[in-house]
């Protein structure tokens, strides 16, 4: 008994081997995993790997062709059996916004908030305006915020009434530098405190690397890895992995190396020739040849196009 109450409340997502393709070509094949309460799963891949599709079959948006996935006990069924797309439980936010234009930031998160409790409905707006920082723009209307505001605003009233399940999709990519880092950290902290299970779809790896308990990689249809983020970057298992996490080369007998444990030294067997350097800020990424092949390593200061140099690999 005591088992079967662990698994009830702990695993309350299940993907069961499913399958789908919007024609006789899938676009998903074979993928089963499993998300715990509260935990944070973020779905990589390339553009058209299948991450929007995985997260619209979650809602059930469409209709499996081969299946199934549980919400606890719930299964989770697409539009040929519900009329209404979607569960009370879960909240799904997309690249598209379906926001009131004329009506104000406050009364786009607020709408599906009780009018019975008015003072604890302006309690719970004026948290979440805090939480998606948009507490100077509360009685703004919808129609004059900038496409990341917006997409601020979706953020807030996905979480207004708590769900036990948040699916996002790309949900930061309309929002510029300036507020997506304190963004990040403000949402995903609000989350993990109220133990919402949250899954993210995401090309970028600043939306992954702090908050992800574990993470999922699609391509080619299928779940080519798994792991956390420290499993996976500190062991990519193909180049595309690497490619998510930053700059690396692949260099025989060291196999994927990161541009950052590549070190020059004053002598080294490994001799390479500078072709360009990048300013990053903190350092400059540099660019060389090595026995013909290109070579990526990061440095504290600008090199000389054409110098030689010595190399070290701390993998």
């Amino acid at each position: 008994m005591q088992i079967f109450l662990y698994y009830f409340y702990n695993f309350m997502l299940q993907v069961k081997n499913i399958s789908f393709g919007y024609n006789k070509e899938k676009v998903l094949k074979n993928i089963d995993f499993t998300v715990n309460k509260g935990e944070h799963l973020s779905i990589i891949g390339e553009s058209g790997s299948g991450k929007s599709t995985l997260l619209k079959l979650l809602y059930g948006e469409f209709d499996l062709n081969e299946g199934e996935i549980f919400w606890n006990k719930t299964k989770i069924l697409g539009p040929a059996f519900n009329l209404i797309v979607g569960y009370d439980f879960m909240k799904y936010v997309s690249q598209e916004f379906d926001l009131m234009p004329f009506t104000t930031v406050a009364e786009n998160i607020g709408e599906f908030l009780s009018n019975f409790y008015p003072e604890e409905k302006q309690k719970r707006v004026e948290e979440l305006l805090e939480v998606v920082e948009l507490s100077a723009l509360a009685n703004t209307k919808v129609k004059l915020l900038s496409g990341g505001q917006k997409q601020r605003v979706a953020l807030a009233r996905a979480i207004a009434k708590q769900p036990e399940i948040i699916l996002l999709d790309e949900p930061f990519s309309h929002i510029d530098n300036f507020k997506k880092q304190s963004l990040r950290r403000s949402l995903f902290k609000y989350l993990k405190n109220k133990n919402i299970t949250c899954i993210v779809a995401t090309h970028d790896k600043n939306d992954v690397i702090s908050y992800s308990d574990n993470m999922i990689v699609l391509d080619n249809n299928k779940i080519m890895d798994r792991g956390t983020p420290q499993d996976l970057f500190n062991n990519p298992k193909t180049p595309l992995i690497a490619s998510f996490f930053g700059e690396f080369s692949v260099i025989e007998p060291y196999g994927i190396v990161y541009a950052h444990q590549i070190k020059m030294v004053e002598k080294s067997n490994l001799k390479a020739v500078v072709k360009q350097s990048y300013y990053n800020g903190i350092h400059y990424l540099i660019e060389a040849n090595l026995d013909g092949q290109n070579l990526l390593f990061e440095h504290y200061k600008e090199l000389k196009k054409g110098l030689e140099v010595s190399l070290k690999i701390y993998n």
